[in-house]
This record gives C-alpha cells, structure tokens and sequence, in this order.
C-alpha cells in the first residue's frame, strides 16, 4: 500500500479527514518532529554545515540511504526533509509493496514533477527487503530525479542494497538514542499538546526504567508510555508499577553505574568461570532486561576466554570476539542469542588460567629488571655493517633443522632457564602440555623425558 501524508488537499473534506487520523495516531507518530531542529538525535547528521543540513537547505534534489537500528528517526528523517523542503511525502513499505505499486508511485511523481514542478520524496522502508528486481525498478527515477529517493533499512547497505542505488546515494548511519536523548522524548511527549498534553505525570524511578527498557529506541519509549497512560486516569502519575503492569516487564534494579553493575558482571564472569551455565544465562538475561551495553558484556567475555580458559579450549576466543562482532553488526535485541551462544560456549569450555599466570610470570620479570640483552646471533643483520658487529653470526636457521626446531637460546641470559607457560591437562590443552615439553627440551638441547 501507498501512503500519502501532508499532501495538498483535493477536496474539502481531506483536511478534517486527516486531522482525524492525526488524532488517533499512535503517539510516536503523533510527536513525530516537524522540523530538522525538532530532531533529538543524530547530530552528526543535523549539525551546521552537515551535508545533510546543507542540502536541505539549498532544496537540493537528493537520494538517500539511512541505516541504523530500529527506532532512531529514520522514518522521522525522511518526513522531515520533505516538510523541509515541500516537498510531497509518499510511503512504501517493501515489506508489503513490489515494483508494481513503485512503478506507480514514480508515475504520479513524474506527472506531479511534469504539471505543477512539485517534487516528490518516495521513502521506502526497509528497503533491504526488496530483492534486485524490485531496487533496480528505482533506478530510472533516481538517476533521472523524478523523485527524492529516500531508503530506510536496518541491515548493512553495503550488502543488502544494490551497488547502482547505492553510488547514487548519500549514505547516512544513525545511531541509538543515549539516555538523555530518550528522556528528552519522553518528557516532551507528556507535556506537547500533541502527545499526552500534561494530562498524566512520571515519577523518576518510572522514567529511569522506561528508559531502560527503550533500549535507545525512541519509538519503543513512546509506545510504552502510552500503553501506561491509558491504564491510569488524567493528572495521575505512572510509577514503576503501572509501568509494570502496562508493559507487561519486570522493573530490574540494576544501577550501571553503582553496585550491581559491578556485582552482576562479577556473578556472570564467576559463574562462567565455575562452568554453571544456568547461573551465567540467568546473569546474562538480567543485564540486558536492565539495559546494560551489550558491548560491555561482549568485552568482557573476550577477556574470560583467555584469561580463564586459554588453549584448554583455543575456539572460545573465536566465538567471543565473533559475539562481539555480531552485537555491533546486528545490535540488541537479536545479538542476545549471538551473546547466549558465547556465554553457553564458554561455561561447558575446559577452563586453564595458563595463560594469563604465563604473562603475568614475563611481566612481573621485566618489571623486575629481569631483560638483558639480545643474544647477538637473533639481532637484525639486514643493514650494512651488521657483519662487522657478529649480528646473525651462528643464526640457526629453524626451517634447515627435521621438524623445524632446533637447539638455539632465543631468550636473553637473565631469563634463559625461565619458563611462563606451564599448560594444565584440561582439554586441549594437555596436547600443548606434550608439545611444550618436547620443544622445550630440544631447543635446550636435552633428552625429553
């Protein structure tokens, strides 16, 4: 379906018409801003001097691709520049449009271009959605600015949107709403005549956790707050209870910023540590209900697979830096399972802190004075006079030696009897303990044991 929003209107009965609607809108399409400086958010993209900005502007004819989570303003943005700009605002959603309902959309852009010079933004939601066919049906409009192509999508353009829409595009990235962002809505939303218009209050603790449970999407925020201020009579306030009960969430008492920040990741990280995987997911679950960062869960389980688990299991670090990956590329709330994996992973792995005792051992040498100087055969012989120095003289080249390991001192005199790594039995890492072993004793020129 097309939808057409602030158009002229044709006949006397549009604008009550709309009005209506207006009134019955959901109160995040309700306090959609009206202008660019309306806009909380996103001033990388609204600041003086932006590009966009700047275009807006100068009515510059424009295509756009806005990518970014889900409720951080890119259906706002689109309806903005047009109001900006006077333009006509036509929707399509390819969730449920094709190239038939583009294909006329661009045909009355063009007649509305060809009689009257108005212009036409043509905003496409989740444009991801549409396959090749379908994003190629947009180029001739694009390229030939019969309308202001505008695409909204929450998955990586650079692989869901064709290369040709894309050159012909400004890409801009939004960012989540921070938490002072978020209250700038909600609190806007309660007084404006177009939300709720002071006709309910909030109490701080309700706030705090309606924000918490926005998880920077503005959206969210507004629609929870109006599903709790329907459950309330006017010049009541929502508290935490009502805001419960509306949203159908537990409040969680997390501060990130005092105790229970500290004590819950402490909780994960030793239940993890301990191998209780149901301890470590009930942690896990309860930091993201609260709206802790998922990267600084994904940090933290990049630490525990080395420090506590190590070469008893070398794959754990693989899929907690993958987690990692996967929270900044796909975000809350369906990085969760990415992180959940992670974490199962992690709690059944084989657990050995060898690694982290073995550079806590080197470094606590070095600090001690415990250096020396480079055995003069390992020093750099590559530039001239190298020789005259005994640089490289007596180097044994490993790679000439059966199984490439030969008997040679690498480490300086002061620690040449060291040895950091002293690897456990635990999984993979009684293999290492073999290996270890061996190397060692051929490097020093000993018979294995």
């Amino acid at each position: 379906m097309v939808r057409r929003e602030h158009e002229q209107a044709d006949s006397l009965f549009d604008t009550p018409a709309e009005e209506a609607q207006q009134a019955n809108a959901p109160l995040a399409v309700r306090m959609r801003p009206r202008g660019l400086d309306e806009v909380v958010g996103q001033g990388h993209l609204l600041g003086p001097g932006t590009p966009l900005r700047q275009l807006v502007e100068r009515d510059v004819a424009m295509s756009l691709v806005l990518w970014g989570p889900p409720g951080t303003g890119k259906t706002t943005l689109a309806y903005v520049v047009s109001q900006a700009t006077e333009r006509r605002f036509v929707e399509i959603s390819a969730v449920s449009d094709g190239v038939k309902q583009v294909r006329a959309a661009i045909d009355v852009a063009k007649r509305e271009l060809g009689m009257g010079g108005r212009q036409t933004v043509l905003f496409v939601d989740e444009v991801h959605r549409f396959n090749k066919a379908q994003q190629d049906a947009l180029l001739p409009a694009v390229e030939n600015r019969w309308v202001s192509f505008i695409g909204a999508t929450t998955e990586n353009p650079f692989f869901s949107v064709i290369s040709p829409l894309l050159s012909r595009s400004l890409l801009l990235t939004l960012e989540p709403l921070g938490d002072d962002q978020l209250r700038e809505v909600i609190r806007r939303a309660l007084a404006d005549e177009r939300g709720l218009g002071g006709a309910v209050e909030l109490t701080e603790p309700a706030e705090d956790h309606l924000v918490r449970l926005a998880g920077g999407d503005a959206r969210r925020a507004l629609t929870y707050l109006e599903a709790a201020a329907y459950v309330v009579p006017n010049g009541a306030s929502i508290d935490v209870d009502v805001l419960e009960k509306a949203v159908d969430r537990a409040a969680v008492r997390y501060d990130r910023e005092g105790d229970q920040h500290y004590d819950v990741i402490s909780a994960f990280i030793k239940s993890i540590r301990g191998s209780d995987v149901d301890a470590a997911l009930h942690y896990l679950a309860r930091m993201i209900e609260a709206g802790e960062d998922p990267r600084f869960i994904a940090r933290r389980l990049i630490v525990h697979a080395s420090e506590d688990i190590g070469m008893a299991d070398p794959t754990a670090l693989q899929t907690a830096t993958a987690a990692a990956h996967a929270v900044e590329f796909v975000g809350l709330p369906e990085a969760r399972i990415n992180l959940a994996q992670a974490v199962i992973h992690l709690s059944l792995a084989p657990k050995s802190n060898a690694v982290v005792r073995a550079i806590g051992e080197a470094i606590a040498d070095v600090r001690s004075g415990l250096i020396g100087p480079v055995p003069p055969h390992l020093r750099d012989a590559h530039y001239k006079g190298a020789g005259k120095l005994d640089h490289g003289k007596g180097y044994r080249y490993a790679h000439d030696f059966p199984g490439g390991v030969v008997e040679q001192q690498y480490a300086p005199d002061a620690v040449a009897a060291r040895e950091y790594y002293h690897p456990t039995r635990h999984g993979m890492e009684s293999r290492f303990s073999d290996v270890v072993e061996r190397l060692r004793a051929v490097l020093r020129g000993r018979r294995a044991d």
